[in-house]
């Protein structure tokens, strides 16, 4: 049971999330209001056609041919228009919301790859596929369809209602008896549905990204024979899925039988009434067909209104796990024209960085990282980050791609007279290289192209052969235009750093920032790379990490980053751990 401070809350969380789609709502208006034209006029139809029915069946018992044929037309007539009607407000629904669907589904991800690096590493990759595809498809049926339903089923009910009182006020009791069931019905499952799909929605994505990351790493999987062990784990998964699955469906089908009672108590009452009335002379066989066709409508569209309830709530649960999404902060991208700045002087006079007292803790550790740490490297310089793993070295390269930010203590890229502090913005300073390579399904040369689009296959071809990549590249039939497989699996470890480093070096940025990019190549061809590398018209800082004593030989500087501090290599002996 929950206390009145956890409805309390639940009920301003559902606010929120109603308001939430409220927004979208008003956004997409002009379709919504198209699509409740269209109902309206199908629901008039609806009624029209019982109408005509009831003078129909009249006029043959009556044998008025006059009226009978005129009866006969509207009723066709009217029945046509219905099934048009329905056909254009399908296609009018499919319509909007599947724009509507796309053009969310294209917001939420931007928020996601524009959000701070860190509160994104808080979901799982399946889990914000799971939103982005399952929660957004609910979200978009629900706005298209809310208010139209609503507007349609209430006129639909009143337009019964106005009928039925017209002709028999104790017949619109009769149906009407269903009303507080079905509110108290409604009542008791709103809680339920809110559960099953929050329930429901949590397992999906737990399921998604078990399949995804596994998936993801088979030949890892398949390495240490690992196969049974997963499939069994994923069947357990998808018990527990199958369990809360017939858990939800029991609970549905009880609540649908509960109401199909109800609905049949009702029709049964209609129907002995309409006898009775018809048996007295009180009413004809056509007013006797049109009280059963209405009143079924009536207690049909009533029900309709009270289950727009569990459709809100389900709608707000994905709202709301949507919501978390798009709350998420964004990166600080306010520092654009201070990096262009520092760009453009960065061409001729290099690029410095200096960080100062630099503090840094993970959202989930109890201790920093980093603690206090400066360092420097001038334009031109080659500076090397060495230590124990877990000491913070990929934390640094974070902070200097803007990733995260300090805690405390600042990082500044410097040119000349111009400067900005490492961010999400000065990210258009920085060609990066890192610890696994990152290649995307596409041919070679679509990889590269990423970090320069414009660039020819001359300039592909140069960044290929200073990275010692085109040897290799080139004894293939389709040389730079052969396709990668999903994330480079026909190549090697050592050819996927290469090509990294290629399409690193096509940016012409002036910092590079390798992170142990030469770990999977040996001796002969790491020295050949940072030779490339090396090779430039124009001034680069190169900032890396390495756990290689060879590459220490052709830095400029080295620093040892150890116990949340960094010290000169010459302070921190030996300088390999």
């Amino acid at each position: 049971m929950k206390t009145p401070g956890e409805y309390a809350t639940l009920l301003k969380s559902m606010k929120r999330e109603w308001l939430w789609l409220w927004h979208y709502m008003l956004r997409y208006r002009l379709g919504i209001l198209v699509y409740i034209v269209i109902g309206l006029a199908g629901t008039a139809m609806s009624l029209g056609t019982g109408l005509a029915a009831k003078f129909l069946i009249d006029a043959v018992v009556s044998h008025n041919s006059g009226v009978l044929i005129k009866s006969a037309v509207l009723a066709v007539s009217l029945s046509l228009l219905s099934i048009a009607v329905s056909a254009a407000s399908q296609r009018i629904a499919s319509i909007v919301s599947t724009r509507i669907a796309s053009e969310v589904r294209a917001e939420i991800y931007d928020h996601i790859i524009t959000a701070r690096w860190e509160d994104v590493c808080k979901f799982h990759s399946g889990e914000l596929l799971n939103r982005l595809e399952g929660d957004v498809s609910t979200v978009s049926g629900y706005i298209i369809s809310f208010i139209p339903n609503a507007v349609t089923r209430l006129t639909m009910f009143v337009g019964c209602l106005a009928i039925v009182l017209y002709y028999d006020v104790t017949m619109a009791a009769i149906a009407l008896i269903s009303a507080p069931f079905l509110l108290l019905l409604s009542r008791f499952s709103a809680k339920m549905i809110r559960k099953y799909s929050l329930q429901s929605r949590e397992i999906n994505g737990r399921v998604l990204s078990y399949s995804e990351e596994s998936i993801q790493n088979l030949q890892t999987i398949k390495a240490f024979d690992l196969t049974d062990r997963y499939s069994a784990q994923l069947r357990t998964l998808l018990s527990e899925h199958r369990r809360l699955r017939l858990a939800h469906d029991r609970f549905s089908l009880t609540l649908s039988a509960c109401m199909s009672v109800i609905g049949l108590i009702v029709g049964n009452l209609c129907y002995a009434w309409s006898v009775f009335r018809l048996w007295t002379g009180r009413i004809s066989l056509g007013t006797m067909t049109l009280f059963l066709q209405i009143t079924g409508y009536l207690s049909s569209s009533f029900s309709a209104l009270v289950s727009l309830a569990p459709t809100a709530i389900t709608a707000a649960t994905a709202a709301g796990r949507i919501m978390e999404i798009t709350e998420l902060p964004r990166e600080d991208d306010t520092l654009c024209e201070a990096a262009g700045a520092v760009l453009a002087a960065a061409r001729t006079s290099g690029i410095a960085v200096e960080a100062h007292g630099v503090r840094y803790t993970y959202h989930d550790a109890n201790t920093p990282v980093l603690d206090g740490v400066s360092f420097c490297a001038s334009p031109g310089e080659t500076v090397a980050l060495v230590g124990p793993s877990g000491e913070g070295k990929t934390t640094i390269l974070r902070m200097l791609l803007g990733l995260i930010s300090p805690n405390e203590g600042t990082i500044l890229l410097r040119a000349g007279d111009a400067e900005v502090s490492a961010s999400a913005a000065a990210r258009r300073l920085c060609a990066y290289v890192p610890q696994s390579s990152a290649m995307f399904s596409g041919t070679v040369a679509e990889n590269l192209r990423i970090a320069a689009p414009t660039a020819s296959d001359a300039d592909l071809e140069r960044a290929l052969r200073d990275a010692d990549a085109w040897e290799f590249l080139s004894t293939l039939p389709d040389g730079i235009h052969t396709r990668m497989g999903e994330r480079g699996y026909n190549f090697s470890e050592g050819q996927l750093q290469r090509l990294s480093i290629a399409r690193a070096l096509l940016c012409r940025a002036p910092l590079l920032i390798l992170d142990e990019a030469t770990s999977a190549l040996d001796t002969a061809t790491e020295s050949r790379v940072l030779a490339g590398i090396m090779r430039t018209d124009f001034p680069r800082t190169c900032i890396l990490t390495t756990h290689r004593p060879a590459i220490l030989a052709c830095c400029d500087k080295v620093y040892r980053v150890e116990d949340g501090h960094v010290r000169t290599a010459e302070a921190a002996q030996p300088q390999e751990p």
